[in-house]
């Protein structure tokens, strides 16, 4: 309808600028009207295919009928009491949902929050309570989220930690099995190496018996989409379980069908001690859960853990439909077709074009690594960035990710259709040769 921003989406952006610092940062440039599904439209009337989620928060897509169907119920009751004022049954209901769906067999019980990054943060907090250690380990390329905890266990300083520190002590950050950039070993051999290194710095440097738990993304998403080697994964749970170290399992990004499983450890066969979820459990409403065994949850003390917002029965209401919706739909069958199809169009761009270093992902998680230079494996920034704007110009909300900013990453709802998924990759393609053919005017 319009150029990108059209004309009401600039007068925002002038309004934003003067009422929104400038640290609140934002990749299109439009501003939302309206959506549904895979589909979003501006306030000039321009209609974009959704390849970002809402930053993998809308794995079930927009208005979901059975979402909005409960949150209009629950709305309809009441919209706010305190769980630790007076208890309300969807707190309860969703920490069931969320002990039975979530890996093992174990009895487990759940916390809920309003972010990733507090979830991260009270993991924490409860794996230092349970065990009575306070050391905590982490990986390269990682990304917890903005507290303070949330910034100590991310690994990228700009824009996330620049300024802000000092950040929480007691916390170890070690080499990631990147296999396309392996910090040690070579592509095959970096998920031992980097087995092996972690746990000669548990037993030599830090003390088994000081390491309250080691905190990992099945597949690192701010960090650029880098897929956890299975060798790697395996490997972590038996030093964790050899040393009573618990194995948090950062599922915020991953987890509620995103790679076509509920939770994307489910691809290793490996069961962890916390699970964390977040973003999409909500389709769009702020609520968390913290989820582990019985005993382990059970170890702080009353009053401990908790917050005024946490589990919002709204955002129960939209979290425990959420979940139904994933069981009983063909959804994680269709994540996993989504993710053929992404694939077929995409991993051939590898050998077509030099830009383009590796395409990695889980199911529908997929990014693309690109390169300025395939020898040296130059990080291209620049041209992410440009082909992120060309996508936005040409109707298709796509975002970038990985520690140099040089993955383009895809994040499209499980409830795109076939048509609206292949029109969107059509415009990628054409935005990744155009910026490998060096981005003519």
């Amino acid at each position: 309808m319009t150029d990108i921003p059209g004309p009401s989406s600039t007068e925002w952006i002038r309004r934003r600028e003067r009422a929104v610092p400038r640290a609140v940062f934002n990749t299109a440039q439009i501003f939302v009207a309206s959506g549904e599904g895979a589909e979003v439209v501006d306030v000039d009337g321009n209609r974009f295919i959704d390849l970002a989620g809402g930053l993998a928060v809308l794995n079930i897509g927009r208005g979901n009928e059975r979402v909005l169907a409960a949150v209009h119920e629950q709305v309809d009751l009441f919209i706010h009491e305190c769980f630790h004022v007076a208890m309300y049954p969807g707190y309860v209901e969703l920490a069931e949902a969320l002990n039975r769906i979530t890996p093992g067999e174990d009895e487990k019980k759940t916390m809920l929050a309003n972010s990733g990054a507090e979830a991260v943060e009270n993991a924490v907090k409860i794996a230092r309570y349970a065990t009575g250690r306070t050391g905590v380990i982490c990986f390269e390329n990682g990304f917890s989220g903005r507290t303070l905890m949330g910034m100590t266990l991310t690994a990228k300083d700009m824009p996330y930690k620049q300024g802000f520190g000092p950040f929480a002590p007691d916390v170890y950050r070690l080499p990631f099995p990147y296999t396309f950039r392996p910090p040690m070993g070579t592509s095959e051999t970096v998920g031992a190496a980097c087995a092996e290194h972690l746990e000669r710095v548990i037993d030599s440097e830090l003390g088994a018996d000081q390491v309250a738990c080691v905190v990992i993304e099945p597949v690192q998403g701010e960090g650029g989409f880098v897929v956890t080697p299975p060798d790697f994964m395996t490997a972590l749970r038996d030093i964790c379980s050899a040393r009573g170290i618990l194995l948090i399992d950062d599922e915020i990004q991953t987890g509620m069908g995103r790679t076509a499983r509920m939770f994307g450890i489910e691809h290793y066969g490996v069961v962890p001690d916390i699970v964390t979820t977040a973003k999409s459990l909500g389709a769009g409403f702020p609520i968390s859960g913290v989820t582990g065994p019985s005993d382990v949850m059970e170890a702080p003390h009353v009053g401990g853990l908790g917050g005024t917002f946490g589990g919002n029965p709204v955002a129960c209401a939209a979290a425990l439909a959420v979940i139904e919706e994933l069981e009983s739909t063909d959804l994680l069958a269709r994540a996993e077709a989504q993710g053929r199809a992404i694939r077929e169009r995409l991993d051939p761009l590898e050998e077509e074009l030099d830009l383009v270093g590796e395409v990695r992902g889980l199911g529908p998680m997929v990014g693309l690594e690109l390169v300025s230079d395939p020898a040296t494996k130059e990080p291209a920034k620049a041209e992410a960035g440009a082909i992120l704007s060309r996508c936005h110009s040409n109707g298709v909300l796509i975002l970038k990710a990985g520690t140099h900013d040089n993955v383009v990453r895809l994040l499209a709802p499980l409830v795109i259709t076939d048509e609206e998924l292949h029109k969107g990759l059509d415009v990628l393609v054409d935005a990744l040769r155009w910026a490998a053919s060096g981005m003519p005017e």
